[in-house]
Parts: C-alpha cells; sequence; structure tokens
C-alpha cells in the first residue's frame, strides 16, 4: 500500500506545489493516483489556508477528490484542527459527507471519543502513534485497538539517521499494533529513510507533500505525483535489496 498525504498542516509558504483548495486537491490526487497511489490522506482547508473539520470544507474536498479518483480517502482530526475535544465530537457529528478513513492521534486529549465516534459513523480509524509521545502506551491499553483499520507509525525525528533508529524504537513499542496492520512513515529528513525502511520491512507507508517537499535526490517536488513515483521506486529498491539479503544473494546479483 502507498498513501499519499497530499498536504498536510502546510501553507502556500510552502510552496505552489501544496494543493490547498477542493479543486487543488482532486486534481493532485489524481496524479498521486496515475503515479500509483492507493490510498488518499488529506487535510480539508478554509479558505485562508487552515486546517479544518467544518462539515461544508469537508464535503467540498472530498466529493471533489472522490469526482476524479476511485480510491479511499481519509482526513485528519488532528487537534490543531479543533482543540476543543468536545468541539471536534460535534464537528464531526455534523458531517455530511463521510470519508472512508480519518486519522486519529492517539496522544492527544479526546483519542478514545473521537475514535469511537468515527466507529460509530462507519468511518474507519487510522490510529495515529507519534514517537515521541506516550500514543503506543495509549493504544496498547485501548479496548478500541482491536477495532482500528491500521496503525499509522508517525516518526517524527527529521534527521536522517537518528530517524531510522527512531522508527525502529517506535515499531518496538507498538509491538502487535493489536494485530491491525502498520503504515510506517517519516517526515522532512526522515521521510525518505523511513520509506526506504519501510520497503525492508514489507510494510505500508506513504509518502506526499505533507511530509517531504523534496525528492531523494534534493530537488524539490514538483507535485504529490512525482514524491509517488520516486516513493515507488525507492520502495521497490529497497524491498528488492531486503529479498536479495534474506536468500544470501550479493546486493549486484539478479532479483
Amino acid at each position: 500500500m502507498m498513501q499519499v498525504c497530499l498536504n498536510g498542516s502546510r501553507t502556500a509558504a510552502d510552496g505552489v506545489a501544496v494543493p490547498l483548495t477542493p479543486e487543488s486537491t482532486a486534481d493532485s490526487a489524481a496524479g498521486a493516483v496515475a503515479a500509483g497511489a492507493t490510498d488518499i490522506h488529506v487535510h480539508p482547508k478554509t479558505p485562508c489556508g487552515r486546517d479544518t473539520l467544518a462539515p461544508r470544507m469537508l464535503a467540498m474536498t472530498l466529493s471533489a477528490i472522490r469526482a476524479r479518483v476511485p480510491v479511499p480517502v481519509g482526513v485528519t482530526t488532528g487537534a490543531w484542527a479543533e482543540p476543543d475535544p468536545a468541539a471536534r465530537l460535534e464537528r464531526i457529528r455534523e458531517w455530511t459527507v463521510l470519508p472512508d478513513h480519518a486519522s486519529v492521534n492517539w496522544h492527544e486529549p479526546g483519542a478514545e471519543e473521537t475514535a469511537a465516534l468515527l466507529m460509530e459513523l462507519g468511518v474507519g480509524v487510522e490510529a495515529g502513534i507519534w514517537s515521541g509521545t506516550d500514543g503506543a502506551e495509549r493504544f496498547a491499553a485501548s479496548p478500541l485497538g482491536p477495532k482500528v483499520l491500521r496503525v499509522l507509525a508517525e516518526v517524527t525525528d527529521t534527521d536522517p539517521l537518528g530517524a531510522v533508529s527512531c522508527a525502529h524504537a517506535l515499531l518496538s513499542g507498538i509491538g502487535a499494533a493489536h494485530g491491525r496492520p502498520v503504515l510506517l512513515h517519516g517526515e522532512d529528513g526522515g521521510a525518505w529513510p523511513v520509506l526506504r525502511l519501510a520497503g525492508r520491512l514489507g510494510l505500508a507507508t506513504r509518502v506526499g507533500l505533507e511530509d517531504v517537499l523534496f525528492l531523494p535526490g534534493g530537488e524539490r517536488a514538483r507535485s504529490n505525483g512525482e514524491l509517488v513515483a520516486a516513493g515507488l521506486t525507492e520502495y521497490g529498491a529497497s524491498r528488492a535489496a531486503a529479498t536479495r539479503d534474506r536468500h544470501g544473494r550479493p546486493s549486484g546479483g539478479n532479483p
């Protein structure tokens, strides 16, 4: 699985490639799916570019994307979009168009209640477990753990070398993840090293302008589609190398 994360909390200050409107997110999603993305994660935005859970903007964004691509589409429920847990629940109850899934950061206040409401509405829950938080411990003790769609293992260390060590520690902390699939990803300087690690481990992953603005060679990415294409190449090479290593073949041998 290769998920594309279209925009995240980025703004116009991060460059014109970052899609902010329903129309531009739909265009970007179409390019990413054409490049090989099989799932979408998007942050609906207000007209001024702020992340929002508002029903109208969420409906416009989801409808625009679904008119262009047939793959599942998920959204954020991050506390920065609505800091008050009670208000966040009320926003979600007001949604008139539902996403296929939504991410819930397990270290945030109100995570259990948010996840429970989403499940009640029939929305899949991606359990966001961030490194450097107590999210893994909370998730391990959660009765909702076995019911989530997947676990998003989010490596927040942006140092290329540190991110890989951080990823191993995070996966160890997550453990069996209640038997749910794990999607491993990093951000900024850690994005590509962690994506390659996901390839070696055979885990789902994601890439997109939310996580990284630059291609593996250091060039600025012109689109989410360009990042997805590069991500699939990097993932495939890492997966092939891991397979060769398991079979004891030299790195220059045939796959």
